[in-house]
């Protein structure tokens, strides 16, 4: 059995990780698994792991931050997108396609209806949902349809799938890597946004140096934009930037501050770390995770982080308690993602 993905996104972050935990359950059972993501993307994520990928049109128009006018441009992109992903379908023969998130799941599960190929959509915005109306469906949390009362058999929510590894990180490893600057004797808070770092989240990190707290204020991810590193650039913050041993530095941390959305949300509640989430980091978007995962987090707005994280520290052993309760949920969710794509196999 051979099961293509179309990925979104430039393969470094959450769009390719989801797409490659999948995977890696698909393969345990013995499933071929091949990738396409779109022109030019930079893969770092696949290179990592020794992956080729092929190349096709994949627009990302149909996002979190789509408005009217992407997505009638994004509309004539996905239009030539998916008859260039039929040309990539005859070419591979695929039994499966799974379509990724966003562009990845409108273009890769309409081309796969046009070409009379089983398809899953991986779906987790607004727009990707609509490919529950011809095919079957993963919702991931933040899709409208993992919180809606559906009587739906194409639909099925799942937490979204992580790499169950991200549980055996290594502290020691991570001391290794850790600046010159990094002091092993005081509590260690770490901050992303994930591979790409937002500007609210760069700013939370002088926020809380400002505040007095006594903690390893860690901050990784690339910048979106490069001003960004100025914000960092001072006494008491260490920059990491975009780094590969993220499991690793889960081992160092006593809390983490993220943002409400993921992969990286779900790996902490796997990991059993306590949660602060802060809202409205990426393009101002809300995705109350919170109502998700009830009492696994504390959410703060940026201007009272300080406050928050005070009050969170005085009961950071309650909210870690209730985070466990979903950790084998979570852990498990690959694996329950790979069964529904095996089933589609004609």
């Amino acid at each position: 059995m051979k099961v293509l993905f179309m990925v979104t996104g430039r393969g470094i972050g959450g769009d390719a990780a989801i797409a490659l935990n999948i995977a890696k359950a698909l393969s345990e059972q013995g499933v071929q698994c091949e990738f396409a993501l779109n022109h030019g993307a930079k893969g770092l994520l696949f290179e990592k792991n020794g992956i080729k990928w092929h190349e096709t049109s994949i627009p990302q128009a149909g996002g979190h931050a789509a408005t009217k006018l992407t997505l009638v441009k994004g509309g004539f992109k996905i239009i030539q997108a998916v008859f260039e992903a039929i040309s990539l379908y005859r070419k591979l023969k695929p039994d499966v396609v799974v379509g990724s998130i966003g562009g990845g799941a409108v273009v890769g599960c309409l081309a796969a209806k046009i070409a009379g190929i089983p398809s899953v959509g991986v779906v987790s915005t607004p727009t990707d949902s609509k490919v529950s109306k011809f095919t079957t469906v993963v919702a991931l949390p933040e899709s409208p349809l993992f919180k809606s009362e559906l009587n739906n058999k194409n639909v099925h929510k799942v937490y979204m799938p992580i790499n169950p590894e991200v549980v055996s990180g290594s502290r020691e490893k991570a001391l290794e890597l850790m600046p010159e600057d990094y002091d092993p004797a005081l509590p260690t808070i770490l901050l992303s946004s994930g591979s790409t770092l937002f500007e609210k989240m760069a700013l939370a990190a002088p926020k809380l140096r400002d505040s007095g707290i006594k903690a390893n204020i860690v901050v990784i991810g690339h910048p979106l934009d490069e001003k960004y590193r100025e914000y960092l650039e001072n006494d008491g913050i260490l920059y990491l930037g975009y780094i590969d041993w993220v499991r690793d530095l889960y081992k160092l941390a006593d809390f983490v501050i993220i943002t409400d959305d993921g992969v990286m949300l779900h790996e902490a509640i796997a990991c059993n770390l306590p949660i602060i989430t802060l809202l409205r980091v990426k393009y101002g978007r809300y995705h109350n995770m919170g109502d998700v995962f009830s009492g696994a987090m504390v959410e703060s707005d940026l201007d009272n982080l300080d406050e928050v994280v005070n009050d969170f520290l005085k009961n950071i052993d309650q909210t870690k308690d209730r985070a466990s309760k979903y950790g084998k949920d979570v852990l498990e969710s690959a694996g329950k993602i790979a069964k529904i794509i095996y089933e589609k196999r004609k």
